[in-house]
């Protein structure tokens, strides 16, 4: 009995529609505000285009805005349950910059921009990546109760964790914008026009 060949490669393409989306968005997004506002769209449009869940991320240079990367939900477009837009982001930021540590010599800080606040798998992936500052469009349990996804056993004192590495947190900067997000999705998902992946059905 021959064992069969192994996989030798994890890929996480990210969609076509991603380039039209940000033919019009400049280099550099100054304000923090405009940054949150890109994810809440991207996060919106990942689900209706069906290659993942209602998530977006970008890493951006702390101080210009500079836009480093983005990432969008591609778990069902993979087949790979690590796929999340955090991942994404973190993952092709260092890719594009050549280093697995954001935070590294010679580097601008950079900051991690999320439509809502990172279960317990992106927890760990934004704290390892090397960014100094994540910013959210909304936290609480409105993710959860909207869309039913089980985002994990999440701390209490997750905020204090990340800024005792030295990762600054802002919170709730667009969060009704971020909770419309998700009840368009829960209405589609009631619809059967969209899909929630929990791997148990938690």
């Amino acid at each position: 009995m021959h064992f069969p060949p192994l996989a030798t490669a994890v890929t996480l393409d990210l969609p076509d529609w991603l380039n039209d989306e940000l033919a019009d968005v400049p280099d550099e997004i100054p304000a923090v505000a405009d940054r949150v506002a890109l994810v809440n769209r991207l996060a919106d449009r990942n689900w209706r285009e069906g290659g993942g869940g209602p998530f977006a991320a970008l890493v951006a240079e702390r101080a210009t805005g500079r836009i480093v990367s983005v990432g969008v939900n591609v778990v069902l477009a993979s087949n790979i349950s690590l796929g999340h837009a955090e991942v994404t982001a973190i993952g092709t930021a260092q890719a594009r910059l050549g280093t697995w540590d954001l935070g590294g010599a010679g580097l601008p800080e950079h900051e991690l921009v999320v439509n809502w606040r990172p279960c317990v798998q992106c927890y760990g992936a934004a704290m390892w990546s090397g960014i100094t500052s994540l910013v959210l469009a909304g936290h609480g349990s409105e993710c959860e109760d909207l869309t039913t996804f089980d985002e994990g056993p999440m701390i209490d004192t997750w905020v204090e964790a990340f800024e005792q590495r030295g990762i600054s947190v802002t919170l709730d900067v667009a969060k009704p914008e971020a909770v419309r997000v998700f009840e368009a999705y829960r209405d589609a998902v009631a619809a059967g026009g969209a899909v929630v992946y929990n791997a148990r059905q938690a």
